[in-house]
């Protein structure tokens, strides 16, 4: 029971603790307003009914919305311009390709169904696969071609290829009429991108560039798997758009095995109206940006949205101290003596050291849930193997359990979990919860000619939108360009901070939940930033050193690793280590900006410029 971080934690019961959580809510409700309450949360857990029901509380109890903004904000606002949903090419159509671009996505370590689709492909039509990546990751080790870009000129890159594509008459001029809007002003805009100016941009010579337009150009079956990583910049939207246009502009779209892919999330029909509460959602309550936590538990008013301080979370699924940007603001707002933190966490994790309360959670093996995934078309019913662990709880319960104390006689905490699963999936037109635990799942992949557009895209008019109007897509939308573009909003690199970082996953974190593992930090070994041998000649750096880097947000103190996999001017710290195995105790979310990425925000963790010392 001593100060926050102390780790002076006493043992009470589920009803106290319950008890006490609520009480404080309803205390800070009365003296500053329900907005005053931020229930956070993300994915920590992936089922819908214990990930997604917080915000019955929260709607039911009118506290501050939160945008998820941390993770597919960008990406998602980038593809949507274009197709108009988050659907694309059917995955399984990956194994009928000639050649498979892994365009920003570390599928080997991240996404092992993709992988099969292109083993399947390797092996039954010698197919080539091609990483375009900022380090030579492990899927770039597997491939036939690692494209190694500088980070965040995605868009420059596929500006260059539709240069040679229009150049070398590789476009479908009848797809482009009747399928997208395309207009003359696209090959005045894509003239002026040659692969010289291209090479300015990327770092890739324009020879390559020009290389890998004419074999994308020339191969029918040619398939884009586009991840998440390129997006995490302020450019991201704008980059992930023009990746999008490139089957536009040659029609691959409607070849077998050709097209695209980011997401297929929107295949899902779920209603979350029962999950959520959503019938009771006042859309007149302020709506907090995840990524801006630093900011908002700062009060910042700007991030504040002009309302009432942030004076108590509840926090399920998230790990802000280790996974948020700007770590040093989240860090001190956590601390603050005056907010109220609940953390319902799998482990005791930095930010449950921070709260005042923390409750044990279970995890999927010890609850039931619906599962999607926007690689595969399967809805899944994930049903317990094992009883909950010791006094863990589920989310679900933790959260009927605080309704119940917060809005007695409200029937929406009263629904037996079972009872709400089927019921929801009744409403949505699938089958019911009994018939989904005979068949385990249900295969939503839509028909072949919605996937691959023959039916139209997701768009107001069913075209592609190569001039999208981003100010329709978010509220910065007015800082972009409405054409394919590589979008000038980086982070600039000068003397002073000469090097560009990216914070990629680290083979054994696929989130923060697996730093708390010691099987997975055993693998990883310990933080290290990854630099080219000439960097280390240049700064006298020698392998295992430790040296420091840093830039206007602060600085981190961590090994070197030389390592020739990248272009001389970027740095690569593979994580998310918690901040406590870093020398120093900060880790590296203190380098990165809480900047929102225009249209519609997000944390550009890539985006990011730095500067190396030796001295300590």
């Amino acid at each position: 029971m001593g100060d926050k971080g102390e780790d002076k934690f006493t043992s009470i019961s589920w009803n106290d603790a319950l008890g006490e959580i609520a009480d404080r809510f309803e205390k800070d409700t009365l003296s500053y307003g329900s907005e005053s309450v931020w229930p956070y949360y993300y994915g920590g857990t992936m089922g819908y009914f214990q990930r997604d029901g917080i915000n019955k509380l929260r709607h039911t109890m009118k506290y501050s919305e939160m945008d998820k903004t941390i993770c597919a904000s960008i990406v998602g606002s980038g593809w949507k311009a274009g197709v108009g949903a988050s659907i694309g090419t059917s995955p399984y159509e990956m194994a009928e390709a000639d050649l498979i671009i892994l365009w920003g996505t570390n599928a080997v370590s991240t996404q092992v169904n993709v992988m099969q689709h292109i083993t399947k492909a390797r092996k039954k039509r010698g197919a080539k696969l091609i990483v375009i990546d900022p380090y030579k990751n492990q899927s770039a080790l597997s491939a036939d071609k690692h494209i190694c870009i500088n980070p965040g000129t995605d868009g420059a890159l596929a500006l260059s290829m539709m240069n040679v594509l229009l150049r070398e008459n590789l476009v479908d001029r009848n797809f482009l009429n009747y399928n997208t809007d395309y207009n003359e002003k696209l090959d005045k805009i894509i003239s002026e991108r040659n692969c010289k100016w291209g090479e300015s941009i990327t770092g890739i010579p324009e020879e390559e560039i020009e290389s890998l337009a004419l074999e994308y150009g020339k191969t029918d079956r040619a398939f884009i798997r586009l991840g998440y990583g390129f997006s995490r910049h302020r450019n991201g939207a704008a980059a992930v758009h023009s990746v999008s246009c490139l089957p536009s502009l040659t029609g691959k779209w409607f070849n077998n095995g050709g097209g695209a892919l980011l997401s297929n999330y929107d295949i899902y029909h779920l209603d979350r109206t029962l999950i959520e509460g959503l019938e009771k959602r006042d859309e007149s309550i302020r709506i907090l940006d995840m990524s801006q936590i630093g900011r908002v538990l700062n009060n910042y008013k700007k991030e504040l949205k002009c309302g009432p301080i942030v004076k108590s979370m509840i926090i399920q699924n998230s790990n802000p101290m280790v996974v948020a940007p700007e770590h040093n603001l989240v860090k001190s707002g956590l601390s603050r003596k005056d907010l109220f933190v609940c953390v319902h966490d799998q482990f005791l994790t930095e930010t449950a050291r921070l709260a005042n309360i923390v409750l044990p959670a279970t995890t999927f093996f010890e609850h039931d849930d619906i599962y999607a995934g926007g690689g595969h078309s399967f809805l899944q019913y994930g049903e317990k193997i094992i009883d909950p662990v010791g006094q863990s709880k589920s989310n679900y319960d933790v959260i009927t359990g605080l309704g119940n104390l917060l809005a007695p006689g409200d029937p929406g905490f009263k629904i037996p979990l079972d009872d709400l699963i089927d019921e929801t999936l009744c409403i949505s037109g699938y089958p019911s919860l009994d018939d989904f635990k005979k068949l385990k799942w249900v295969n939503c992949q839509p028909e072949k000619n919605t996937s691959d557009f023959k039916n139209g895209f997701f768009t107001s008019d069913k075209k592609f939108h190569f001039f999208p109007d981003w100010s329709k897509i978010g509220p910065a939308g007015y800082l972009m360009n409405n054409y394919p573009d590589h979008l000038n909003l980086m982070d600039k690199v000068n003397l002073e901070q000469p090097f560009r970082l990216v914070t990629a996953p680290a083979r054994s974190f696929l989130n923060s939940t697996f730093t708390e593992t010691k099987s997975s930090r055993r693998k990883e070994v310990k933080p290290q930033v990854l630099l080219h041998s000439a960097v280390a000649k240049k700064y006298n750096i020698h392998d295992d050193q430790i040296i420091k880097i840093g830039n206007n947000l602060g600085e981190i103190t961590i090994h070197s690793k030389i390592f020739d996999g990248l272009n001389e001017n970027v740095l690569v710290v593979e994580s998310l280590w918690p901040n406590r195995f870093f020398i120093g105790g900060k880790g590296i979310n203190v380098l990165t900006s809480a900047d929102p990425v225009p249209p519609n925000g997000g944390a550009p963790f890539h985006d990011t410029s730095v500067w190396i010392k030796t001295s300590l």
